[in-house]
């Protein structure tokens, strides 16, 4: 299944959820946001969240600085 990764075409066929994208794509335990077909995704949903073919997906790294 193609999807859209930050504008880029990516193979998304072992994964079914967010957290399989996640995993897959080494952010695990990192602290980023995800914007799914330009919604903001709770972390909580993220699991339960199905990827289809065709979606987009933005991922922002979350850094903190002052």
């Amino acid at each position: 299944m193609q999807i859209q990764v930050n504008g880029e075409a990516f193979d998304a066929s072992q994964c079914t959820s967010l957290s399989d994208l996640i995993d897959q794509l080494g952010l695990a335990g990192k602290r980023i946001a995800i914007e799914l077909n330009m919604e903001i995704v709770p972390r909580s949903e993220h699991p339960t969240t199905a990827l289809k073919a065709g979606d987009q997906v933005e991922v922002v790294h979350a850094i903190g600085g002052g």
